[in-house]
């Protein structure tokens, strides 16, 4: 079965999606559709397929619609898809709200139409294999999850557009989902709402008018794991993970994309803390050069399978054409962005502006009584 797909939004994201519609062998890359007739052209000439400027002229000749237009209109595009039985991968964050998200939960069950989210960074190779090790059962129980992301956009920024201003964390709030459904994938979703809390802070002076722009989230996961995730802005990069098993840790590092095991005491002895020393860089080595490896095979191998072992947004277009085909079970659940949403809501609660306390209220209340007395003494005072 040949997918035949489009791609709605022809911003820059978009162009990932266009590149993996068009080497995948199981897709066909029918048009690429923007509001924006020029942008559309543009991009159909770079991936030589058609342009169209209304992606509901579209629906009747595809089996897959890729999202890639602003969150503020995702909700809609993939409701016209899914109604339309056309399979949909969205850019993340799926929706806007979480009920959004589970009405195209129930729209998906109903219309038997698969539907999927781009949460490409659980598909980086490092992260992969931690997860293949989590559900093997290799670490034991999951006791913990710490993740941290440093080094994110500043809300006052544009990377993705100015439809990213109308967000209460701008452009910081657009990166959100990435650590989000990362700790998710890892530690695994809460079991309920109330197990989810947040902080906030603004940290800087914006001309816009932007209410945070660092937060941190814990929660606990429905097995148990204490989940927390960080995200800054206005710092260097750092894309940490630390998952605690009782059996064993990992320590995985996004950026190099290594991957480090802690399966022994290190705290032992004055020995055992200097074979920690020796041990991390070995697994520092080993980590470059199996990077090193997948650079040097993605150059000289440009077959679809080395793709999708190497680029995360290729590996889940090609778990979605398995689902597509009822094969497999989509490669980002809907609930898993279901959680993240969830979690961003949160969020955006905890940095709106709080009410004053009673105290003040109160101590306001009482010196305008306090004026009002001595205004109407003044008067009194002037009328004798």
């Amino acid at each position: 079965m040949v997918v035949r797909t489009a791609v709605v939004g022809a911003g820059t994201v978009s162009q990932a999606h266009l590149a993996g519609a068009q080497n995948n062998p199981e897709m066909e890359l029918v048009a690429v559709c923007d509001l924006d007739e020029d942008l559309a052209r543009e991009r159909a000439r770079e991936f030589g397929t058609m342009a169209v400027t209304d992606v509901t002229e579209l629906l009747d000749e595809l089996d897959c619609l890729h999202v890639c237009t602003p969150v503020q209109t995702h909700f809609d595009i993939a409701r016209q898809a899914i109604e339309a039985g056309v399979a949909v991968i969205i850019e993340k964050p799926a929706t806007v709200t979480a009920e959004e998200v589970e009405q195209l939960q129930a729209l998906s069950r109903e219309h038997e139409t698969p539907a999927t989210v781009i949460h490409n960074h659980l598909f980086y190779p490092a992260v992969r294999t931690a997860r293949e090790l989590i559900d093997a059962g290799e670490l034991g129980h999951i006791k913990s999850v710490d993740t941290l992301y440093a080094g994110l956009t500043p809300p006052d920024q544009v990377n993705r557009g100015s439809w990213v201003f109308e967000l209460p964390g701008g452009e910081f709030e657009e990166g959100l989902p990435h650590p989000i459904y990362s700790v998710l994938g890892i530690g695994g979703w809460p079991e309920h709402d109330d197990d989810i809390a947040a902080q906030t802070v603004l940290s800087d002076h914006y001309e816009e008018d932007f209410e945070y722009d660092q937060a941190q989230v814990q929660y606990v996961s429905a097995d148990g794991a204490l989940c927390t995730v960080t995200m800054l802005s206005g710092t260097l990069p750092q894309r940490l993970h630390v998952i605690t098993g009782s059996e064993k840790s990992l320590v995985l590092d996004e950026i190099n994309q290594s991957l480090y095991e802690v399966d022994e005491d290190y705290t032992s002895s004055v020995i055992a803390r200097s074979k920690k020393s020796l041990d991390v860089s070995l697994a520092q080595v080993t980590s470059t050069l199996e990077n090193a490896k997948s650079v040097a095979t993605s150059r000289f191998d440009d077959s679809w399978e080395a793709e999708t072992e190497t680029n995360s947004h290729c590996a889940i277009f090609d778990g979605f054409v398995d689902a597509i085909e009822g094969d497999a079970d989509v490669p980002v659940p809907l609930e898993q962005s279901k959680w993240t949403i969830r979690i961003m809501e949160t969020i955006r609660d905890a940095a709106k502006p709080r009410p004053e306390a009673d105290g003040a209220e109160t101590a306001d209340a009482a010196d305008d009584d306090a004026a009002e007395v001595t205004s109407d003494a003044e008067s009194v005072s002037t009328d004798l």
